[in-house]
């Protein structure tokens, strides 16, 4: 897994552009864009943006959101003035995938939650969907947070403790995750990106599973996460990393097991 530094979020302009396809081209006060200024994207300019989109979550995911915009768009094979046109920064761009990927790891926690009766069944299923989808490798900067402070010490000494996520340090040659608070991670305003939303409903399986007896009473939300940016190694043999990913989560899987006194 690669885990990179990745630089503040800049608010003085960006471009937006909807999940839907439209693209807002404004000045950007206090994160918000004027959504008067919205018009639909051409034929030509909706493909180079899912070029662009799909480009960055492989580049990301490879080698994480510390990875140069040239790369992302040389991997959609676009000049990178294309890039830029959508995406005046890269911070820009960091956020637009990590939201998405929020977004889709809280579906899956959600469908985990909804569609399985016993806990750990919920539980572990989400984990499988998630690695399964290389959702380790696209962890958001909101949860995956450069920090210089220490880390805090060890992991939760039971439910009471508030749920911690993984932080990466500030120097990323370390490759090293360090735990926070979920309000610390999320401690950039009141638009955290979904990330409030997937602690929550990562917290309930979690709970869930720790009220059957059947996760281990020490086990954070954190380490949940910490598990699913573990699982999803970034190896260049997809049927390798499909094999490895699996056999590295059947083994996390049997670490977060409660056992019988």
């Amino acid at each position: 897994m690669h885990v990179q530094d990745t630089h503040h979020w800049s608010s003085a302009t960006a471009a937006v552009v909807a999940p839907g396809g439209g693209a807002v081209s404004a000045a950007v006060g206090n994160g918000r864009a004027d959504a008067s200024r919205t018009t639909p994207l051409r034929v030509d300019a909706q493909r180079n943006l899912e070029h662009v989109l799909r480009a960055a979550r492989e580049v990301f995911g490879e080698l994480g959101y510390g990875a140069p915009m040239e790369d992302v768009a040389r991997r959609a094979r676009v000049g990178v003035g294309t890039v830029y046109r959508r995406f005046p920064s890269k911070d820009v761009l960091v956020r637009r995938i990590a939201e998405e990927e929020t977004a889709r790891l809280t579906d899956q926690a959600r469908t985990a939650l909804g569609q399985e009766d016993e806990p750990w069944s919920a539980l572990s299923r989400f984990l499988r969907t998630s690695v399964a989808s290389g959702a380790g490798r696209l962890l958001p900067p909101q949860v995956l947070a450069g920090s210089a402070g220490s880390a805090e010490g060890g992991a939760s000494a039971g439910p009471a403790e508030e749920p911690r996520v993984p932080q990466q340090r500030v120097q990323p040659a370390s490759g090293e995750l360090r735990l926070v608070s979920g309000q610390s991670a999320a401690a950039g305003g009141s638009d955290d990106g979904g990330v409030g939303a997937l602690l929550d409903v990562v917290g309930r399986l979690v709970d869930r599973a720790r009220a059957a007896g059947e996760l281990r009473a020490d086990v954070s939300v954190g380490d949940v996460l910490l598990v699913i940016a573990t699982a999803a190694p970034s190896l260049p043999d997809a049927a390798q990393q499909a094999a490895a990913s699996a056999r590295l989560l059947d083994i996390l899987l049997e670490g977060l097991r409660s056992r019988p006194a």
